[in-house]
């Protein structure tokens, strides 16, 4: 029972960090579910849950019963997802109040740090298929990081946050959110509706956020299923594209950038700077020794018990 509890408060810890994430510009909630262990079954899980909810849409009101919805949500991996959504609600109203005004009074030191965690958290999909990397894969990587190191150097915009904008950037922001590498966060910063959001959750501005949430929950339903596909059918390519992503969006985090995100030259606060650099990509390093470790345990222990049993 208390191994159960602690498994719960650590995907909710672990769901608390992605949350976190999200609410700043330029770093990644998907990024953050790789380096956590959590990817995988987070994009599986979702993806069956909207063919479950799909299901029963169309099912039910035609008479067939609900075998097939049950069946999807069957494969749901229900204590992971439910543990890790309580972890990024509470971290996201946090972080909105608290981290957020940090980034934005101290970005230099804050986007160092997430460089670096960045940057070490490209072993992450490069090493996690297991399989081999060819020339065309490292060609693809390459190709899919210039095209996002291009796209977050796009200038920001300021627009008017109406209904049916909002709708549509919450969709294309709730993607960024599952994908590593793209910060949803820096779509909305994009798209000049990054304060206005941040002011809703704040404000707790309940027409605002349920217009979010149902764009969200829309771009979840078209994007989860082809990710999921993806995971599942073609996982070491999908892996590559990841680690292109992580690759090319470093770009949004390098620490001297103007208001227009033009790319500066190191200032006089280099030597601080790249010491936040090392120290975020120390942090990454670290918790990739103590999973890996804690799997090595975990195999062990599986062993010794799979010997006791057939002794």
């Amino acid at each position: 029972m208390a191994r159960s509890v602690g498994t719960h408060l650590f995907n909710a810890f672990r769901g608390g960090l992605i949350g976190t994430a999200e609410v700043v510009p330029g770093v990644s909630g998907g990024t953050v579910a790789l380096v956590v262990g959590i990817y995988d079954d987070l994009i599986i899980s979702a993806g069956h849950l909207v063919s479950g909810l799909r299901a029963a849409v169309t099912d039910l009101p035609r008479g067939r019963g609900s075998g097939r919805a049950k069946a999807e949500f069957a494969l749901v991996r229900w204590p992971v997802v439910l543990a890790a959504l309580a972890g990024m609600a509470v971290a996201v109203l946090t972080a909105a109040r608290l981290l957020s005004p940090l980034v934005k009074e101290h970005p230099e030191p804050s986007y160092a740090v997430f460089f670096g965690l960045v940057l070490a958290s490209l072993w992450v999909p490069y090493s996690g298929s297991g399989e081999r990397w060819r020339t065309g894969h490292y060609l693809l990587a390459l190709a899919v990081a210039v095209v996002v190191f291009v796209l977050t150097g796009l200038p920001p915009a300021q627009v008017d946050p109406n209904p049916l904008i909002v709708l549509a950037a919450a969709a294309v922001a709730i993607c960024a959110l599952v994908l590593p590498g793209v910060s949803g966060s820096f779509i909305l910063l994009t798209l000049g509706l990054y304060t206005a959001t941040m002011d809703a959750v704040n404000a707790r501005d309940l027409g605002y956020l349920g217009t979010f949430a149902l764009g969200a929950l829309l771009g979840l339903a078209f994007f989860v299923k082809l990710l999921q596909w993806l995971l599942e059918r073609h996982h070491h390519l999908t892996l590559v594209v990841m680690t292109g992503l992580l690759l090319g969006s470093l770009r949004a985090l390098w620490p001297w950038q103007d208001e227009q995100r033009t790319l500066l030259a190191p200032g006089d606060n280099a030597p601080m700077i790249f010491g936040l650099m090392a120290l975020g990509f120390a942090v990454v390093v670290a918790a990739l020794l103590l999973e890996r470790r804690t799997k090595r345990r975990r195999t062990e222990e599986s062993g010794r018990f799979a010997g006791t049993l057939s002794g």
